[in-house]
Protein backbone atom coordinates (compact mmCIF):
# COMPACT_ATOMS: atom_id res chain seq x y z
CA UNK A 1 0.00 0.00 0.00
CA UNK A 2 3.19 2.35 1.11
CA UNK A 3 4.56 1.70 -2.41
CA UNK A 4 1.45 2.09 -4.19
CA UNK A 5 1.29 5.72 -2.49
CA UNK A 6 4.13 6.91 -3.64
CA UNK A 7 4.32 5.78 -7.34
CA UNK A 8 2.13 9.03 -8.06
CA UNK A 9 4.94 10.88 -6.23
CA UNK A 10 7.57 9.22 -8.42
CA UNK A 11 5.67 9.98 -11.51
CA UNK A 12 4.96 13.48 -10.98
CA UNK A 13 9.15 13.86 -9.67
CA UNK A 14 10.01 12.07 -12.99
CA UNK A 15 7.70 14.10 -15.14
CA UNK A 16 9.21 17.25 -13.41
CA UNK A 17 12.57 15.99 -14.46
CA UNK A 18 12.06 14.75 -17.64
CA UNK A 19 10.95 18.83 -18.37
CA UNK A 20 13.73 20.36 -16.55
CA UNK A 21 16.07 18.35 -18.86
CA UNK A 22 14.52 19.52 -21.80
CA UNK A 23 13.87 23.13 -20.55
CA UNK A 24 17.52 23.32 -20.15
CA UNK A 25 19.13 21.71 -23.17
CA UNK A 26 20.92 18.68 -21.00
CA UNK A 27 19.41 16.04 -23.84
CA UNK A 28 22.24 17.77 -26.02
CA UNK A 29 21.44 17.87 -30.04
CA UNK A 30 20.19 14.77 -30.82
CA UNK A 31 21.74 11.26 -31.71
CA UNK A 32 23.31 9.81 -35.04
CA UNK A 33 21.62 7.17 -35.91
CA UNK A 34 23.04 3.59 -36.29
CA UNK A 35 26.56 3.73 -38.55
CA UNK A 36 26.26 1.58 -42.00
CA UNK A 37 29.16 3.29 -43.16
CA UNK A 38 32.45 2.04 -41.52
CA UNK A 39 35.05 4.09 -43.42
CA UNK A 40 37.78 5.25 -41.43
CA UNK A 41 39.46 8.37 -41.21
CA UNK A 42 42.76 8.82 -38.98
CA UNK A 43 43.26 10.92 -36.97
CA UNK A 44 40.05 12.33 -37.46
CA UNK A 45 37.77 9.22 -36.13
CA UNK A 46 40.30 9.42 -33.14
CA UNK A 47 38.51 12.37 -32.22
CA UNK A 48 35.69 12.40 -30.11
CA UNK A 49 32.05 12.39 -31.64
CA UNK A 50 29.67 15.26 -30.75
CA UNK A 51 26.39 12.93 -31.39
CA UNK A 52 27.07 9.27 -30.64
CA UNK A 53 25.40 7.27 -27.90
CA UNK A 54 28.66 5.65 -26.38
CA UNK A 55 32.38 5.82 -27.57
CA UNK A 56 35.50 4.81 -26.23
CA UNK A 57 39.17 4.49 -26.79
CA UNK A 58 40.65 1.42 -25.55
CA UNK A 59 44.57 0.59 -24.37
CA UNK A 60 45.93 -2.52 -23.31
CA UNK A 61 49.23 -3.64 -23.29
CA UNK A 62 52.19 -6.09 -22.07
CA UNK A 63 55.52 -4.62 -21.29
CA UNK A 64 59.09 -5.15 -19.36
CA UNK A 65 60.86 -3.11 -17.09
CA UNK A 66 64.48 -2.09 -17.63
CA UNK A 67 64.58 -4.62 -14.60
CA UNK A 68 62.89 -7.33 -16.09
CA UNK A 69 59.51 -7.01 -14.39
CA UNK A 70 56.75 -7.78 -16.38
CA UNK A 71 53.70 -5.39 -16.34
CA UNK A 72 50.43 -5.67 -18.00
CA UNK A 73 48.67 -2.21 -18.17
CA UNK A 74 45.09 -1.20 -19.17
CA UNK A 75 44.05 2.47 -19.99
CA UNK A 76 40.06 3.25 -21.17
CA UNK A 77 38.36 6.53 -21.13
CA UNK A 78 34.80 6.48 -22.34
CA UNK A 79 32.16 9.15 -23.02
CA UNK A 80 28.02 8.59 -23.25
CA UNK A 81 25.35 10.32 -24.06
CA UNK A 82 22.36 9.56 -21.75
CA UNK A 83 19.69 11.09 -23.51
CA UNK A 84 17.81 7.54 -23.84
CA UNK A 85 19.04 6.24 -20.36
CA UNK A 86 17.31 6.04 -17.17
CA UNK A 87 17.43 4.22 -13.95
CA UNK A 88 13.99 3.29 -13.35
CA UNK A 89 12.03 6.79 -13.76
CA UNK A 90 14.31 8.78 -13.87
CA UNK A 91 16.02 11.10 -16.81
CA UNK A 92 20.03 10.26 -16.76
CA UNK A 93 20.19 13.16 -18.79
CA UNK A 94 18.95 15.54 -16.33
CA UNK A 95 22.48 14.83 -13.84
CA UNK A 96 24.99 14.61 -16.59
CA UNK A 97 25.16 14.50 -20.51
CA UNK A 98 27.23 13.49 -21.44
CA UNK A 99 29.10 11.76 -18.93
CA UNK A 100 32.79 10.77 -19.33
CA UNK A 101 34.70 7.79 -17.46
CA UNK A 102 38.00 5.91 -17.10
CA UNK A 103 39.84 3.30 -16.01
CA UNK A 104 43.57 2.40 -15.49
CA UNK A 105 45.26 -0.90 -13.77
CA UNK A 106 48.27 -2.55 -13.93
CA UNK A 107 48.98 -5.89 -13.68
CA UNK A 108 52.32 -6.82 -11.64
CA UNK A 109 53.37 -10.48 -13.30
CA UNK A 110 56.15 -11.17 -10.94
CA UNK A 111 54.34 -10.49 -7.53
CA UNK A 112 50.52 -11.30 -8.97
CA UNK A 113 49.43 -8.03 -7.73
CA UNK A 114 46.63 -6.20 -9.76
CA UNK A 115 45.92 -2.32 -8.64
CA UNK A 116 43.08 -0.02 -10.51
CA UNK A 117 41.46 2.78 -10.25
CA UNK A 118 38.22 4.31 -12.08
CA UNK A 119 37.33 7.80 -12.37
CA UNK A 120 33.61 9.67 -13.34
CA UNK A 121 32.77 13.26 -14.59
CA UNK A 122 29.48 15.01 -15.39
CA UNK A 123 32.02 17.81 -16.03
CA UNK A 124 29.87 20.04 -13.63
CA UNK A 125 31.51 22.05 -10.77
CA UNK A 126 33.74 20.25 -8.37
CA UNK A 127 34.11 17.63 -10.62
CA UNK A 128 37.14 16.03 -12.50
CA UNK A 129 38.18 18.38 -15.52
CA UNK A 130 36.95 16.33 -18.86
CA UNK A 131 38.43 17.46 -22.10
CA UNK A 132 37.40 15.08 -24.91
CA UNK A 133 38.12 17.11 -28.38
CA UNK A 134 35.91 16.84 -31.64
CA UNK A 135 39.08 18.42 -33.17
CA UNK A 136 42.11 16.70 -32.20
CA UNK A 137 43.10 13.51 -30.66
CA UNK A 138 42.84 15.52 -27.10
CA UNK A 139 41.47 13.40 -24.50
CA UNK A 140 41.85 14.30 -20.16
CA UNK A 141 39.67 13.18 -17.67
CA UNK A 142 41.40 14.66 -14.34
CA UNK A 143 44.96 13.72 -14.72
CA UNK A 144 44.59 11.38 -17.07
CA UNK A 145 45.21 11.31 -20.63
CA UNK A 146 45.87 10.44 -24.18
CA UNK A 147 47.17 12.78 -26.77
CA UNK A 148 48.66 12.20 -30.41
CA UNK A 149 51.68 14.17 -31.49
CA UNK A 150 53.30 13.22 -34.96
CA UNK A 151 51.35 9.78 -35.11
CA UNK A 152 52.45 8.89 -31.59
CA UNK A 153 49.69 7.76 -28.86
CA UNK A 154 51.13 9.07 -25.86
CA UNK A 155 49.42 8.16 -22.67
CA UNK A 156 49.37 9.40 -18.99
CA UNK A 157 47.74 7.92 -15.93
CA UNK A 158 48.75 7.60 -11.86
CA UNK A 159 47.08 5.39 -9.36
CA UNK A 160 47.04 6.18 -5.68
CA UNK A 161 49.83 5.37 -3.74
CA UNK A 162 52.16 7.53 -6.06
CA UNK A 163 52.62 5.21 -8.91
CA UNK A 164 52.82 7.35 -11.95
CA UNK A 165 52.58 5.75 -15.55
CA UNK A 166 53.68 7.58 -19.19
CA UNK A 167 53.75 5.51 -21.90
CA UNK A 168 54.54 6.19 -26.38
CA UNK A 169 52.71 4.38 -28.36
CA UNK A 170 53.67 3.53 -31.66
CA UNK A 171 51.63 1.97 -34.41
CA UNK A 172 53.69 -0.67 -35.97
CA UNK A 173 50.95 -1.32 -38.33
CA UNK A 174 48.04 0.14 -39.86
CA UNK A 175 44.84 0.83 -38.51
CA UNK A 176 42.62 -2.33 -38.92
CA UNK A 177 38.49 -2.08 -39.79
CA UNK A 178 36.58 -5.08 -37.27
CA UNK A 179 33.49 -5.89 -37.65
CA UNK A 180 31.04 -7.94 -40.45
CA UNK A 181 33.20 -8.63 -42.89
CA UNK A 182 35.69 -5.81 -42.41
CA UNK A 183 33.36 -3.81 -42.93
CA UNK A 184 34.27 -1.60 -40.27
CA UNK A 185 30.59 -2.05 -38.75
CA UNK A 186 30.22 -4.10 -35.49
CA UNK A 187 27.23 -4.98 -35.93
CA UNK A 188 25.22 -5.82 -31.95
CA UNK A 189 21.74 -7.84 -30.90
CA UNK A 190 20.67 -3.69 -30.86
CA UNK A 191 22.61 -1.27 -32.44
CA UNK A 192 26.11 -1.20 -34.26
CA UNK A 193 29.46 0.82 -33.46
CA UNK A 194 31.84 1.44 -36.03
CA UNK A 195 35.20 -0.15 -34.64
CA UNK A 196 38.52 -0.36 -35.65
CA UNK A 197 42.02 -1.55 -33.71
CA UNK A 198 45.58 -0.85 -34.13
CA UNK A 199 46.66 -4.14 -33.33
CA UNK A 200 49.86 -3.68 -32.71
CA UNK A 201 51.77 -0.78 -30.90
CA UNK A 202 55.89 -0.59 -30.03
CA UNK A 203 55.78 0.77 -26.56
CA UNK A 204 58.16 2.42 -24.40
CA UNK A 205 57.69 4.50 -21.22
CA UNK A 206 58.32 4.69 -17.41
CA UNK A 207 56.44 3.75 -14.28
CA UNK A 208 57.34 5.37 -10.84
CA UNK A 209 56.40 6.00 -7.22
CA UNK A 210 58.49 8.24 -4.94
CA UNK A 211 62.08 8.00 -5.74
CA UNK A 212 61.57 4.80 -7.57
CA UNK A 213 61.38 5.23 -11.65
CA UNK A 214 61.94 2.28 -13.88
CA UNK A 215 61.74 2.42 -18.03
CA UNK A 216 59.94 0.22 -19.75
CA UNK A 217 59.36 -1.36 -23.46
CA UNK A 218 56.59 -3.80 -24.97
CA UNK A 219 53.92 -4.35 -26.94
CA UNK A 220 50.40 -2.21 -27.19
CA UNK A 221 46.54 -2.87 -28.64
CA UNK A 222 43.92 0.11 -29.13
CA UNK A 223 40.44 -0.45 -29.72
CA UNK A 224 38.22 1.98 -30.87
CA UNK A 225 34.40 2.33 -31.28
CA UNK A 226 31.27 4.63 -30.93
CA UNK A 227 27.79 4.42 -31.90
CA UNK A 228 24.45 3.18 -30.66
CA UNK A 229 23.79 0.01 -29.23
CA UNK A 230 22.66 -1.41 -25.63
CA UNK A 231 24.83 -3.43 -23.53
CA UNK A 232 25.14 -6.82 -24.41
CA UNK A 233 26.86 -9.68 -22.55
CA UNK A 234 30.82 -11.03 -24.70
CA UNK A 235 34.30 -11.97 -23.79
CA UNK A 236 37.06 -10.23 -26.22
CA UNK A 237 40.40 -11.23 -26.98
CA UNK A 238 43.07 -9.53 -28.56
CA UNK A 239 45.77 -11.83 -29.13
CA UNK A 240 49.69 -10.78 -30.13
CA UNK A 241 51.83 -13.88 -31.45
CA UNK A 242 55.04 -14.18 -31.41
CA UNK A 243 55.52 -14.22 -35.11
CA UNK A 244 54.07 -10.96 -35.56
CA UNK A 245 50.63 -11.85 -36.38
CA UNK A 246 47.26 -10.82 -34.25
CA UNK A 247 44.19 -11.96 -33.48
CA UNK A 248 40.97 -10.31 -32.23
CA UNK A 249 38.08 -12.21 -30.99
CA UNK A 250 34.60 -10.53 -30.50
CA UNK A 251 32.64 -13.17 -29.15
CA UNK A 252 28.77 -12.01 -28.07
CA UNK A 253 27.20 -14.56 -25.51
CA UNK A 254 22.83 -15.20 -25.33
CA UNK A 255 20.90 -13.71 -28.38
CA UNK A 256 24.06 -11.47 -29.45
CA UNK A 257 25.99 -15.08 -30.26
CA UNK A 258 25.18 -14.35 -34.44
CA UNK A 259 27.19 -11.93 -34.43
CA UNK A 260 30.21 -12.38 -33.23
CA UNK A 261 32.94 -11.64 -35.51
CA UNK A 262 36.90 -12.02 -35.80
CA UNK A 263 40.06 -10.53 -37.04
CA UNK A 264 43.08 -11.84 -38.44
CA UNK A 265 46.03 -9.76 -38.50
CA UNK A 266 49.07 -11.07 -41.01
CA UNK A 267 52.35 -10.27 -40.71
CA UNK A 268 51.96 -7.67 -43.65
CA UNK A 269 48.74 -5.71 -41.42
CA UNK A 270 46.14 -7.72 -44.53
CA UNK A 271 43.20 -9.13 -43.05
CA UNK A 272 41.46 -11.84 -43.00
CA UNK A 273 37.55 -11.54 -41.27
CA UNK A 274 36.10 -14.05 -39.24
CA UNK A 275 32.47 -15.07 -39.09
CA UNK A 276 31.18 -16.97 -35.55
CA UNK A 277 31.07 -20.39 -37.53
CA UNK A 278 34.87 -19.67 -38.49
CA UNK A 279 36.11 -19.91 -34.56
CA UNK A 280 35.76 -22.01 -31.43
CA UNK A 281 36.10 -20.81 -27.89
CA UNK A 282 36.45 -23.81 -25.34
CA UNK A 283 36.08 -22.95 -21.63
CA UNK A 284 38.82 -25.01 -19.23
CA UNK A 285 38.34 -23.93 -16.06
CA UNK A 286 36.13 -21.18 -14.25
CA UNK A 287 37.58 -18.88 -11.69
CA UNK A 288 35.50 -17.16 -8.54
CA UNK A 289 36.02 -14.24 -7.04
CA UNK A 290 35.35 -14.01 -3.78
CA UNK A 291 34.70 -10.18 -3.86
CA UNK A 292 31.73 -10.59 -5.98
CA UNK A 293 30.71 -13.65 -6.05
CA UNK A 294 30.81 -13.92 -9.84
CA UNK A 295 32.40 -16.70 -11.65
CA UNK A 296 34.42 -16.52 -14.81
CA UNK A 297 36.16 -18.50 -17.37
CA UNK A 298 39.69 -18.60 -16.63
CA UNK A 299 41.37 -20.36 -19.69
CA UNK A 300 40.34 -20.99 -23.24
CA UNK A 301 40.81 -22.74 -25.84
CA UNK A 302 40.44 -21.23 -29.01
CA UNK A 303 40.73 -23.11 -32.65
CA UNK A 304 41.03 -21.17 -35.61
CA UNK A 305 40.88 -24.15 -38.25
CA UNK A 306 41.57 -22.06 -41.16
CA UNK A 307 44.62 -20.49 -39.89
CA UNK A 308 45.22 -23.83 -38.58
CA UNK A 309 45.20 -22.49 -35.43
CA UNK A 310 44.89 -24.50 -31.85
CA UNK A 311 46.01 -22.64 -28.65
CA UNK A 312 45.38 -21.92 -24.80
CA UNK A 313 45.17 -18.55 -23.47
CA UNK A 314 45.45 -18.49 -19.82
CA UNK A 315 45.82 -15.29 -17.04
CA UNK A 316 48.77 -14.59 -15.83
CA UNK A 317 46.96 -13.33 -13.09
CA UNK A 318 43.69 -15.00 -11.76
CA UNK A 319 42.18 -11.85 -9.72
CA UNK A 320 41.98 -9.02 -12.39
CA UNK A 321 38.57 -8.13 -11.52
CA UNK A 322 37.61 -4.50 -12.23
CA UNK A 323 34.36 -3.21 -9.67
CA UNK A 324 33.39 -0.05 -11.58
CA UNK A 325 30.21 -0.26 -9.77
CA UNK A 326 31.04 3.57 -8.80
CA UNK A 327 31.52 5.18 -12.56
CA UNK A 328 30.36 2.81 -15.40
CA UNK A 329 28.46 0.73 -13.17
CA UNK A 330 29.67 -2.70 -13.84
CA UNK A 331 31.61 -5.24 -12.75
CA UNK A 332 34.31 -6.88 -15.20
CA UNK A 333 36.74 -9.01 -15.61
CA UNK A 334 40.28 -7.18 -17.67
CA UNK A 335 43.21 -8.95 -17.50
CA UNK A 336 47.36 -10.20 -19.06
CA UNK A 337 46.97 -13.71 -20.35
CA UNK A 338 49.56 -15.43 -22.19
CA UNK A 339 49.25 -18.02 -25.37
CA UNK A 340 50.57 -21.22 -25.57
CA UNK A 341 49.78 -24.25 -28.76
CA UNK A 342 49.80 -24.69 -32.40
CA UNK A 343 49.84 -23.41 -35.87
CA UNK A 344 49.38 -25.73 -38.34
CA UNK A 345 51.18 -28.30 -35.83
CA UNK A 346 54.30 -26.34 -34.92
CA UNK A 347 54.93 -24.47 -31.64
CA UNK A 348 53.18 -20.94 -30.87
CA UNK A 349 53.33 -18.12 -28.62
CA UNK A 350 52.02 -14.82 -27.42
CA UNK A 351 50.20 -12.48 -25.50
CA UNK A 352 46.53 -11.11 -24.72
CA UNK A 353 44.67 -9.54 -23.13
CA UNK A 354 40.73 -10.66 -22.27
CA UNK A 355 38.01 -8.63 -21.22
CA UNK A 356 34.35 -10.33 -19.76
CA UNK A 357 31.55 -8.75 -19.38
CA UNK A 358 28.12 -9.84 -18.15
CA UNK A 359 29.48 -12.57 -15.58
CA UNK A 360 28.42 -9.83 -12.73
CA UNK A 361 24.99 -8.69 -13.06
CA UNK A 362 24.78 -6.10 -10.06
CA UNK A 363 24.34 -3.70 -12.47
CA UNK A 364 20.96 -4.76 -13.11
CA UNK A 365 20.08 -3.50 -9.48
CA UNK A 366 21.74 -0.42 -9.68
CA UNK A 367 20.00 2.22 -7.78
CA UNK A 368 19.54 6.26 -8.19
CA UNK A 369 21.94 6.62 -4.88
CA UNK A 370 24.37 4.15 -6.30
CA UNK A 371 24.32 6.48 -9.90
CA UNK A 372 24.56 9.66 -7.90
CA UNK A 373 27.53 9.36 -5.27
CA UNK A 374 29.64 7.59 -7.25
CA UNK A 375 33.33 8.78 -8.22
CA UNK A 376 36.97 8.39 -7.40
CA UNK A 377 37.73 4.67 -7.02
CA UNK A 378 40.44 3.02 -6.17
CA UNK A 379 41.15 -0.27 -4.97
CA UNK A 380 44.67 -2.08 -4.10
CA UNK A 381 44.11 -5.96 -4.74
CA UNK A 382 47.71 -6.12 -3.01
CA UNK A 383 50.45 -3.09 -2.67
CA UNK A 384 51.82 -2.31 -6.16
CA UNK A 385 55.64 -2.78 -6.01
CA UNK A 386 57.75 -0.61 -8.43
Amino acid sequence: MFEDLLRPLEYFAATAIDGAADLFGFRGQGLRAVPTDGTVRIPEDLYAKPDVQTEWWYYTGHCKTETGRELGFELVFFKRRTDLDRLGIFPVAAFGNPIHFAHFAISDIETRSFKYEHIRSFNRPFDLDAVMSETSYNIQLGQWSIREVAGKHLLHATLNGGVVFDAILEPSKAVVLNGDGGSGISKKRTGASNHFSYTRMKATGRISRADVSQEFSGSAWMDREFGIWEQEDWDWFSLQFDDDTELMVYQFRGEGAPASTGTFVRVDGTCHYLEAADFEVEILSTWLSNTTGAEYPSKWRISVPVHGLDIVVEPLIDDQELDTRGTTMIVYWEGACRITGTRNGEPIGGQAYVELVGYDRSHEQISLADFLFGGTISKFKEMLPI
